[in-house]
């Protein structure tokens, strides 16, 4: 098997080993799931990415009469009979997430405290239901994520900013619910998994306060870009003293047990370099570089990264920040005198606004791109990673997955010379 093929297939094993239903499955057999009390009954809630996956085996599992609405974005949208299924927009929010929003806000608000709320929670959580605050109107929202996605923001600022701007974020579903107790299994898509940050905590308490989230953005000079609603909206939040109701919170799944799965099935030869790859995504190539550059033989080599990094736009162009690290990495890779492979790929199937999961490139990736008349240099200083990817025949397109545990990289060293480019 050659070394494309190899990374394409431990990529899909890192996708398997994030399988929601499984990962729901073995913490529902660990800790029975908490029952309603006399007269109570089940509200089934189920938001993200992995939603229809982690409800449709609850409702496996109940085997009993319960209120089921699961929000998810539109590639993995589809029925699930005891349910009511909405799509939303991902990953900037849309007029379908701020209705989403709405009714599950509705389905909670007539919760008892006799009733136990069931609350599925992975990454995408944030923008399918926006549920802007007070005088912020959704599209001032959407200008709010545009505006931090586009300037480098890790996710746990964005959320922390997010936060600030919903009522269903940081322990909002919790006061939606509310007498209601709330049991939570979430999936993680942030490195470290501070439950807080996942889908934006909607059963925890925020991140930071809204002065501190005025405070961050006006140490990145980007406070006056804000829509004004959104600076009004920060500067008028009062000092919260707010106790949250009291919810059970229970981690199934992450990126590191992904990153194991890959190296189980590599075998001898196999090594995490960084189970936290993030920031700048060119400080990422570089490191990822390096370790090509000091792998200690000429052995067969499988080295794992997973992470999140983040990409500021300079240029007009398409893509992700997969896609940009997997180009980065094709440039700045020398002659290794071995044949090499990168994969860099989003564990949900998509990578930024583009239907590819992210780039998989070799030795032979910029001297495609230039037979077909273009310039890497030039494409990347556009961030037009996808149509470089696309020209060298290096973009790697999965289709939704059905989680999503971050991002994970994967550098295959041959034993052999490079093939042609």
């Amino acid at each position: 098997m050659g070394l494309r093929s190899k990374a394409t297939e431990l990529f899909a094993t890192a996708c398997r080993a994030a399988d929601p239903a499984e990962a729901l499955t073995a913490a529902l057999d660990s800790q029975p799931l908490p029952r309603p009390d006399p007269g109570g009954e089940y509200l089934v809630v189920a938001l993200g990415k992995a939603a229809i996956p982690m409800a449709e085996r609850l409702l496996q599992v109940l085997r009993t009469p319960c209120r089921a609405l699961v929000i998810t974005n539109y590639e993995n949208a589809r029925d699930l009979p005891g349910a009511t299924v909405l799509a939303a927009g991902h990953p900037v929010p849309d007029e379908n997430g701020a209705r989403a929003a709405i009714a599950l806000e509705d389905m909670l608000t007539g919760a008892t405290a006799a009733d136990r709320v069931i609350a599925l929670i992975s990454g995408g959580g944030s923008a399918l239901v926006p549920a802007p605050v007070a005088g912020l109107s959704l599209e001032d929202k959407a200008a709010v994520n545009r505006l931090l996605l586009s300037n480098g923001f890790e996710i746990t600022e964005m959320n922390f900013v997010r936060q600030q701007l919903s009522r269903l974020k940081g322990g909002g579903l919790l006061r939606a619910a509310a007498p209601a107790p709330v049991s939570a299994y979430i999936l993680s898509d942030v490195i470290g998994d501070d439950l807080r940050v996942i889908a934006s905590g909607p059963t925890v308490a925020p991140i930071g306060t809204a002065a501190e989230a005025r405070a961050l953005l006006q140490d990145r000079g980007l406070w006056s870009e804000l829509p004004a609603s959104a600076r009004a909206a920060l500067e008028r939040a009062p000092v919260s003293t707010e106790i949250l109701p009291a919810a059970q919170n229970l981690l199934i799944g992450s990126n590191r047990q992904s990153l194991d799965a890959v190296c189980a099935a590599f075998g001898p030869g196999a090594t995490i370099v960084n189970d936290r790859l993030v920031g700048d995504v060119g400080d990422a190539a570089a490191e990822i570089v390096s370790a090509a550059q000091n792998a200690d033989s000429k052995d067969m080599h499988c080295l794992v990264f997973g992470g999140e990094t983040t990409v500021t736009l300079r240029g007009n162009g398409l893509g992700g920040r997969n896609q940009e690290l997997a180009l980065r990495v094709a440039m700045a890779m020398p002659a290794l005198g071995r044949d090499w492979a990168f994969l860099s790929g989003g564990t949900d199937g998509r990578d930024g606004p583009t239907d590819a999961a992210g780039g998989l490139v070799d030795a032979g990736t910029v001297a495609r791109i230039r037979r077909a008349g273009a310039e890497p240099e030039a494409l990347l200083a556009n961030n037009d990673s996808n149509k470089a990817l696309t020209l060298a025949g290096d973009l790697l397109v999965t289709g939704a997955t059905g989680t999503n545990v971050a991002d994970v990289q994967i550098l295959l060293l041959g034993n052999g010379a490079p093939g042609p480019a």
